[in-house]
């Protein structure tokens, strides 16, 4: 009964209600399937979410326009992040030397105050640290220390950030 339940979440939202141009009934649906997320958060349209009880938002946090957040492995984002258009984080992945092309799914954790820009790829089994920076198009396969910058295919360290991190993203744009 679970599995028809968290079924028919993943359609309902991403066939649906994902194109409804209001955060609180995305945010709504989104906790009704089992999202745990926070206060001030914001995801906004076209973003796709695959195993919805299994995603985590802190608070203030900004997702932006077409994101996919496969949480089936665990996604769990802190507080104040912000991650902008097209980026895609991908818990499973297939086996493959495996006969029958077995997959599994693997966690991603992201903390808090970091920022994802556009069009990154953020693979299974990753943690991204407090305040870290992923550029424009990065392929992330492996953790980010807090505060590291990286970008590239491969994403490499390309900076240190120095931020006191203490701002707070709220963006809530009418629409969006």
């Amino acid at each position: 009964m679970k599995r028809i339940w968290d079924r028919l979440g993943v359609v309902h939202y991403n066939f649906f209600i994902t194109h409804m141009p209001f955060h609180w009934l995305r945010l709504w649906t989104l906790r009704i399937w089992g999202a745990k997320i926070g206060k001030d958060t914001s995801v906004f349209r076209g973003t796709t979410v695959l195993g919805i009880d299994k995603l985590s938002i802190g608070e203030s946090t900004v997702i932006s326009f077409r994101c996919l957040l496969d949480a089936r492995g665990g996604l769990t984002i802190g507080s104040n992040v912000v991650i902008a258009s097209d980026v895609h984080f991908i818990t499973g992945t297939h086996l493959p030397d495996s006969d029958t092309f077995e997959y599994e799914l693997l966690p991603i954790a992201v903390g808090d105050y970091a920022w994802i820009a556009s069009r990154a790829t953020v693979l299974p089994d990753v943690t991204i640290g407090r305040g870290a920076v992923v550029g424009a198009t990065s392929l992330v396969r492996s953790d980010v220390a807090d505060m590291e910058i990286v970008a590239g295919v491969p994403a490499l360290v390309r900076g240190i950030r120095e931020s006191a991190l203490t701002y707070r993203p709220k963006y809530k744009p009418p629409f969006f």
